[in-house]
């Protein structure tokens, strides 16, 4: 039975209304508290990472994003002392991998509005500023959250709820959820600063450089109006004045015409992860669950890899197609990338910043494995709960697709144009039968609730073949070649791109992947019965 009752998110920063537009995109009623009564105007995170923008996209809220920021197909790596190149990541070995084959640059307090407004656009009244969560009581049937607001008290039911409150979260305090992990002795400063860097004084850095050094190394990040410096204060340093800063820019860039600092920030760094993400109905999502160095951009955006698995899961137990068991896998899934992925990458990050560590050990092999690492394209996710998932590619070019990946956004054809394989599946789990189509493959017409089951083929379907609408072309086996499958093969895709099932095709592929459907959403016990259709003349 659908359920009645919205999904609550406590916190409007970047994690929780992505959730929210996830959420809305497939159709959950949601609403999302805030405790302030601004969204935030400090200087925080600033690069967004290319499986951010694939999560956007499938939430119908990238173009305003775009529109705000700067786009960036080069990661430098340089040398503090020489300014020499020790290496850049091109984003550009991506072009067959995905539709974004870059990164942006948006200051977070501009993202956040950015984000805000087309929440508002989409589910107008869904983000409620000045409501500070108090408390929560769990219920067989829903939470009770009890909020401040300026009107007074307010009590609010909710089917469930998704604690988005930050490093100090107050849904996780109530829960008593235990925080492992450690805090830096080192601080990290964020300054952002005007300069002209690009006609008066030309540098021609990469919009996103990382300069290392043993003693004094810095990032320096192109914002789209403005420049930022993001770099370490040793312990018990005082936070630098308005001129320590100029002056510390002028070390790194030289001397620059009406270098002028807008805005900064002092932040403590942390490597802490929740012991549990999930108690009944309540869930803990983005720094409410992991706190993560945000170095090479993995605080934020290891957070909208929360936000790309959870809202399919309650879509579909809000629909009624999964059983609440789904939900589980969100934290099978997510944590042990928050841990032991994430985690392990800022350390390296961070040793390569402090030449502890050479630039190519932490990356990998170069070329394409090195762009799916960095912009987060390169994460499996342990789907069958069997302990294999990775965040690092190690090989230089394209490898073959495994069960847990997320599938190449490649493009294939309907009867009136391009599809990708993305927006194919953004709102269902497909199965792509990559069969030849000539011979009648028993494709069902129908199937259990969220569940597509299509034909990919290079030859097209004729028509007669009963297999028309459900067949995509596929010229030059395009989408075989990339997924390094050599015979027939069956591909079950979930709604956030990760692959759920990669076995040989046979007549009977169609009954398996709607048995293995059903199992993954919790429903094995309820065949509905739905028959393979018979296509063959």
């Amino acid at each position: 039975m659908t359920e009645r009752l919205p999904v609550a998110i406590v916190g409007g920063g970047p994690v929780g209304l992505i959730t929210a537009l996830g959420l809305v995109h497939y159709g959950v009623p949601v609403v999302v508290f805030e405790a302030d009564a601004t969204l935030s105007t400090d200087t925080k995170a600033g690069t967004v990472l290319t499986r951010t923008l694939e999560v956007l996209d499938r939430y119908d809220a990238l173009g305003p994003v775009l529109d705000a920021s700067l786009r960036i197909d080069e990661i430098g790596e340089l040398d503090r002392a020489t300014g020499k190149s020790t290496g850049s990541v091109l984003t550009s070995a991506l072009a067959e991998e995905t539709r974004f084959p870059f990164v942006i640059n948006i200051p977070q307090h501009e993202l956040e509005p950015v984000l805000a407004a087309r929440l508002e656009e989409r589910a107008p009244g869904t983000l409620r500023m000045e409501h500070r969560l108090e408390r929560f009581d769990e219920h067989r049937n829903g939470v009770t959250l009890h909020l401040a607001t300026p009107d007074g008290p307010r009590t609010v039911e909710a089917s469930r709820l998704l604690a988005c409150d930050g490093g100090r979260s107050t849904v996780r305090e109530q829960l008593g959820v235990e925080v492992s992990g450690h805090t830096l002795e080192q601080r990290y400063m964020l300054v952002d600063l005007t300069c002209d860097l690009d006609v008066g004084n030309p540098r021609d850095y990469p919009y996103l450089a990382y300069f290392g050094d043993p003693q004094e190394w810095m990032i320096l990040i192109r914002q789209p109006h403005c420049w930022r410096f993001l770099f370490p204060l040793a312990p018990g340093q005082p936070e630098p004045s308005t001129q320590d800063l100029r002056d510390k820019a002028h070390r790194f860039i030289g001397d620059v015409d009406e270098l002028d600092v807008i805005g900064s920030n002092v932040y403590t760094v942390h490597h802490r992860v929740a012991r549990s993400w999930q108690e009944g109905r309540v869930f803990l999502m983005g720094d409410a669950a992991h706190l993560i160095t945000p170095m090479w951009a993995l605080g934020l955006n290891t957070g909208v890899l929360d936000a790309s698995n959870m809202p399919w899961r309650l879509a579909w137990v809000h629909r009624g197609w999964a059983e609440d068991g789904l939900l589980a896998g969100y934290q099978k899934e997510q944590s042990p990338v928050a841990i032991n992925g994430s985690g392990e990458m800022a350390e390296a990050a961070r040793a390569v910043m402090d030449r502890r560590l050479d630039a190519t050990d932490a990356m990998g092999a170069g070329g394409w494995g090195d762009a799916m690492t960095r912009t987060l394209l390169g994460v499996r996710l342990d789907v069958e709960d069997t302990g294999d998932w990775s965040m690092v590619r190690t090989k230089r070019d394209p490898t073959p697709v495994r069960v847990g990946d997320r599938v190449p956004d490649l493009r294939v054809f309907d009867s009136h144009g391009p599809v990708w394989l993305h927006r194919l599946c953004r709102d269902s789990f497909v199965a792509l039968h990559l069969t030849d189509a000539r011979r009648r493959p028993p494709v069902p017409g129908d199937g259990p609730a969220g569940l597509r089951q299509v034909v990919v083929s290079r030859w097209d379907a004729p028509h007669d073949s009963r297999l028309r609408d459900r067949s995509y072309f596929d010229p030059g086996d395009a989408v075989r070649r990339r997924f390094g499958i050599e015979s027939d093969a069956v591909v079950l895709l979930r709604p956030d791109g990760h692959i759920a099932l990669l076995e040989p095709w046979t007549p009977e592929s169609a009954a398996r992947v709607e048995a293995h459907y059903l199992s993954l959403v919790g429903r094995a016990g309820h065949t509905v019965g739905h028959a393979v259709e018979e296509v063959a003349s």
